[in-house]
């Protein structure tokens, strides 16, 4: 289903938003309550590219003249979480890349990638699975990665 969406956000929104638009500084890494900051950052950044995010359904598009599509795409919603898969639309047979699921936590404002495909094997990882420390430097690297690459689409003025 392709659609687009215009949103209204409600005045708070627009202060809390407006308030981390102009510099939004990452957390420091390697610790679980900078990866929580991070969660948050990211929540704010994926408001300010998607607007309200627990009105979404189905799938997106936002298409660029000089850029590639991006995809988002609601995978799973309930009234306290939505899951997304956000991707670039290469219009191809290969898998796209960077396929990342990002669940998002209405009631703390976090957005957390909980699955990624992985770019040499093209296995998808679920850091669930791991153990604690490895799954704390895996889950700061994906979702650093988020972070720059949500920031680096709102530059290009990639919207839904």
């Amino acid at each position: 289903m392709q659609t687009s969406l215009t949103t209204k956000l409600s005045t708070s929104d627009i202060e809390l938003l407006k308030n981390i638009q102009q510099a939004i500084f990452p957390p420091r890494p390697r610790s679980f309550a900078a990866l929580m900051e991070m969660y948050e950052i990211n929540y704010m950044q994926l408001r300010l590219l998607c607007g309200d995010i627990r009105s979404l359904q189905g799938t997106y598009f936002s298409k660029q003249s000089t850029g590639i599509p991006l995809r988002l795409e609601v995978l799973e919603q309930s009234s306290h979480t939505t899951i997304l898969l956000l991707t670039y639309d290469f219009n191809s047979d290969d898998q796209p890349r960077p396929d990342l699921q990002i669940q998002i936590y209405h009631d703390s404002r976090q957005a957390n990638v909980i699955s990624r495909r992985c770019k040499f094997l093209g296995d998808q990882i679920n850091t669930r699975k791991m153990g604690a420390d490895t799954q704390l430097l895996c889950q700061w690297r994906t979702n650093r990665f988020l972070f720059k690459w949500v920031k680096y689409l709102r530059r290009q003025n990639y919207s839904f």
